[in-house]
């Protein structure tokens, strides 16, 4: 199957080419801006090592997007979401985590209002 192109990287004034929105020079620093500047510094606790080895041992168990899963679409899972956000209660139990591809996460986070803070009424 054929690839999409390359596209220029989303930070401003960078020449290079991405598969993704930013290339791997500017990637790790927006990041870093976000987890700074506009994340909840509690949060950045509840992501920690911890954390780390939970996703890790769900992915492995369930390698594949379960919302892609449910639309009939086999596709690799990349993230691992909290149905219910920690930040409104939630916790790291496995019936409280879905694994998703990128394109499945980001939108679901985009209409949860979680980063963005946008919400879909």
């Amino acid at each position: 199957m054929p690839r999409k192109p390359k596209r220029p990287c989303s930070y401003p004034g960078c020449p290079n080419l991405s598969d993704d929105r930013y290339c791997k020079d500017h990637r790790s620093l927006v990041n870093k801006s976000y987890n700074k500047h506009q994340r909840d510094p509690e949060s950045n606790k509840r992501y920690g090592r911890s954390w780390k080895r939970i996703r890790d041992r769900y992915i492995k168990a369930h390698p594949l997007c379960e919302e892609c899963e449910k639309h009939g679409r086999l596709t690799t899972a990349e993230e691992v979401h909290h149905i219910l956000p920690l930040s409104k209660g939630g916790g790291n139990e496995y019936d409280n985590l879905m694994s998703l591809c990128k394109s499945c996460h980001s939108r679901i986070t985009v209409l949860s209002g979680d980063r963005w803070g946008r919400s879909n009424p």
